[in-house]
This record gives C-alpha cells, structure tokens and sequence, in this order.
C-alpha cells in the first residue's frame, strides 16, 4: 500500500479506507498485499463463489483484472469442494453417497 500511495500521490489512510469500504461491499480485496496463495480462506472462497458460473474466457479475463491465474482459481475451487465433501461425511458419519 505504501508504494501505491506514493505512486499516485493519495494518502495511505485514504486508500486502506477505499479497500476497507469495497470489502464490506462484497469486492474482492484482499486484507493484505500477499500473494494471493496466501489470501485468507474467506477471500479465496469469495473468488470461488463469484467464478462458479464463468466460462474459460470470462475466467480469463476476470483472472487478469483480479491479479490472479486460471490455475490459482481452480485449485482453490478443488479445496472449497474438498473440504464441503469431508464435512458431508463427518455429518453423515462418514457414509459415502448418502
């Protein structure tokens, strides 16, 4: 953060209160300048959820607005099912196809 606000010349408290702001808006901001790999759950299951009806060149192009890979994306997506599939289980106890 500080490098974009001394790039664009807007103070740091201003941009961390924009970012603030689109996260309680449902964007997807992520709480630090991280990789993303190391977003937390919460924001990676939000790109998830909001890429879940996207066809490959809608993917594609949210990816490059979003600073993200195709790759990332769906890996998350595989650890989001994984983990709804082991909670089905646990609730189940531990029946498969039920």
């Amino acid at each position: 953060m500080p490098q974009i606000s001394k790039e664009l010349g807007i103070h740091r408290s201003t941009l961390y209160q924009w970012r603030s702001n689109w996260r309680l808006q449902g964007e997807v901001v992520p709480a630090s300048e991280k990789d993303p790999d190391s977003w937390s759950a919460a924001d990676k299951f939000t790109v998830v959820l909001e890429t879940a009806g996207f066809n490959a060149n809608e993917l594609s192009s949210y990816c490059r607005e979003q600073g993200l890979f195709a790759e990332q994306v769906d890996r998350w997506r595989q650890t989001a099912q994984d983990a709804n599939a082991m909670q089905c289980n646990a609730n189940n106890g531990g029946a498969e196809g039920t």
